[in-house]
Order: structure tokens, then C-alpha cells, then sequence
């Protein structure tokens, strides 16, 4: 398939170009960047298609980001991405703004049913009959000159993106594609929701172990490690192992030694930072007892395996019935956020996570898959 490739190098060929899309129906996005030793991803390569030409933007050599900004959030163009997490944050990065409405293939083929967290090749050889062509992903994009065959894996993998598209919205149904619409509104959503440095201790691992003084410790090391990693642009493994962190909080050393000996503490972490770590866990293990935080509530007891299986099939069953791949329906930490709401006895409140068209087909019969439980506990006792 011989597709025309055309290159966009700079800022007025960049706005000319916008201008013509904005009066699209859809356009197929990709991205190609790096992100091996950064906290932020860098942009290689941005491609766009209309479904018969590759239009190749080098990141490099745009200045003025502002007219795609305006065809990203334009409601009456339809952007269409695969598997587009990371694509979402190169987005946010370069122009300040994120793909809506989003239409992301890969939930589509879980909606149709095709297969679940599908790759792109995978999905393009089932509704395409199209064999892409494997090895430029870990590729350098940032190199130039580009190679032809990074050129033309790039053009492919977007005109390929346009058709997959049209044929997954040749068989939605009009429900199903407003929640491929809904479920990408809330990817873009979640972007915005990012949590606070303040807040990363409580996802911490075994952070519900520590107590209180060693939570106010264990805070202020997620929230610089945190900040340092984006001042740095630096992993934040780079920063603070994540494996370091609950034993330091646990343990709270006070010199240099104790400090390296610490699990997966880094050398080089020692060197750079050690003073000022052993400052910061001095200075936060010894502020008031008013202004440590709460204790983390543990996480539900091995029993309550049980009851989150019976929950999985109130949305496997309805996954059934719908004819939807069943990993789509109720994520485990909605679930565990439900059972956590009134666990063991109830009563039980549907969470806040639990949205849109999921919250109206499968929130009361949640609720009454739970009250039965608890009817039959009580009876039993009696």
C-alpha cells in the first residue's frame, strides 16, 4: 500500500495544516518518543491521518504548539488513538492540552468483544488483514536523519490507525461507542486528577503498616522524591528507590551508614542526597503528634477473597449479556473501594470511582449482591 507521506517542519506549515483538519470528522493520532532515563517523555516524531495520508510532525522544529492545540480540544473533531496513556501525557507536555473526545481502538475491540488490552499489530491483523512490519518501536526518535524505515513504520501505524476506526465504528452499536467516547473522556479525566506529592505516602507499599509518626516521615520522602523527579526530569526510581522508602520511614536513620544500608538505597543516592535525606526524615519524625497523619486503614483480610469474586460476576454477567470482553466491566480497585466502604457488615456506599454507564447498569445490583451476602452472614450467626 503506497501512502503519501507528508512532512510538516515548521510553524506555518504546522497552522495550515490544523486549519484543514479542524473541518474533519476524525483524525488517527500517534506519537513516537523517548523516555528511558526522564521523567517526562520526549516527543520524536507526532503523526496524524485522515485515513489516506501520513502527515509526519517533527516535534524538534515546532515552536508555536498553539493550532493543535485548538484541533485537540476542538468537541467536533474526533481524535483516535490506540492504547494512548503515554500518548495523552506527550500531548499534555508539548502543547498544554489533551486529546477530546477520544475514541482509544484499543477499548473499542474490548467493547466488540474482539480481545481485551489487544495490541495494535494484533488488532490491525484481525480487522485488517494487515501484517505490520515489528522492530522500530524501541527505535532512537530522536535522532535525525530519520531512517526510511522508521519513516515508513510511522506512516503505516496511522493510516493503518484511520482504517482500523472506520471499521470499528462500522460495527459499534450507538450505546457502545458513546462509552468507547465515555471511557476516554475519563482517561483524559484522570490525567487532570493527578495526585498531590502530599498524598502519594498512602499508595505507598505497606504504608497501612507504619504508624503515625512514621506516616508523617514516609510523606514528606514520597513528596520530594516526587518533586525532585520532575525538577530533575529524572525517573523517580533515579531519585529514591520505591523499595527504599517504607524501610526508611520505618527505621528512620540518623547517619550516613545506617542510611546505606537501607534496602535498594543507591550509592549514588547516598552520595548526592544522604545529608539532606537524613535532615528531612530528622526535621518530619519529630513535627507535633497533631500534624501527623492518619493511620492507613489495612488492606481487606484474605476472607474477604470470597465476596470480591462474587462481585467480579455481577459484571461478568453482565458482560455476557452485553457481549462486552469482561476485564471492561468492574476494575478490582472499584470493587475493593466498594467492599472497604462497609466491610464486613455493611451498609455499603458505591464509590465515587464507579461512573457513567457502569454506575447505572451495575450499581444496585452490586449493592443488592452485598446486602445478600450480609442477610446470609447474619442469619447465620443468628
Amino acid at each position: 500500500m503506497a501512502i503519501d507521506i507528508q512532512w510538516i517542519l515548521d510553524d506555518a506549515s504546522l497552522a495550515q495544516h490544523c486549519a484543514h483538519w479542524q473541518g474533519l470528522p476524525f483524525v488517527a493520532l500517534d506519537t513516537e518518543f523517548m523516555r528511558v532515563d526522564t521523567f517526562y517523555p520526549i516527543a520524536g516524531l507526532i503523526q496524524v491521518s485522515e485515513g489516506k495520508d501520513a502527515y509526519l510532525i517533527d516535534p524538534l522544529q515546532i515552536t508555536d504548539w498553539s493550532p493543535f492545540a485548538a484541533l485537540l480540544e476542538n468537541p467536533a473533531v474526533t481524535k483516535v488513538l490506540h492504547a494512548c496513556s503515554e500518548d495523552l501525557e506527550v500531548f499534555m507536555r508539548l502543547t498544554g492540552s489533551v486529546p477530546v473526545p477520544l475514541f482509544d481502538t484499543q477499548i473499542a475491540a474490548g467493547y466488540l468483544n474482539i480481545g481485551f488490552s489487544m495490541g495494535y499489530s494484533r488488532l490491525v491483523q484481525t480487522l485488517l488483514d494487515i501484517e505490520l512490519p515489528k522492530g522500530e518501536t524501541r527505535s532512537d526518535w530522536l535522532r535525525r536523519p530519520l531512517s526510511d524505515t522508521q519513516i515508513s513504520y510511522a506512516a503505516e501505524d496511522v493510516v493503518h490507525l484511520a482504517h482500523v476506526y472506520k471499521e470499528l465504528q462500522s460495527r459499534l452499536p450507538a450505546d457502545k461507542a458513546e462509552w468507547v467516547l465515555e471511557d476516554g473522556a475519563e482517561m483524559v479525566a484522570n490525567l487532570s486528577r493527578e495526585v498531590a506529592p502530599d498524598e502519594l505516602y498512602k499508595d505507598a507499599k505497606l504504608a497501612w503498616k507504619l504508624n503515625r509518626q512514621q506516616l508523617a516521615v514516609l510523606r514528606e520522602l514520597c513528596a520530594w522524591r516526587e518533586h525532585e523527579a520532575r525538577a530533575r526530569n529524572l525517573p523517580r526510581n533515579r531519585i529514591l528507590r520505591e523499595h527504599s522508602l517504607w524501610p526508611l520511614a520505618r527505621t528512620q536513620p540518623d547517619n550516613l551508614v545506617t542510611l546505606a544500608r537501607i534496602e535498594e538505597m543507591h550509592p549514588k543516592t547516598v552520595r548526592q542526597d544522604g545529608e539532606f535525606l537524613l535532615n528531612l526524615i530528622r526535621e518530619a519524625g519529630s513535627t507535633p503528634e497533631p500534624s501527623w497523619p492518619e493511620a492507613l486503614p489495612e488492606p481487606l483480610p484474605i476472607e474477604a477473597s470470597g465476596i470480591l469474586k462474587k462481585l467480579r460476576v455481577v459484571g461478568q454477567r453482565e458482560a455476557e449479556r452485553l457481549n462486552i470482553a469482561p476485564e471492561l466491566m468492574l476494575r478490582k480497585k472499584i470493587l475493593e473501594a466498594l467492599l472497604k466502604s462497609g466491610y464486613p457488615n455493611g451498609p455499603y456506599q458505591l464509590p465515587d470511582s464507579l461512573r457513567g454507564w457502569r454506575r447505572e447498569l451495575m450499581g444496585q445490583a452490586l449493592l443488592d449482591c452485598l446486602d445478600k451476602i450480609s442477610n446470609n452472614s447474619a442469619g447465620e450467626t443468628a
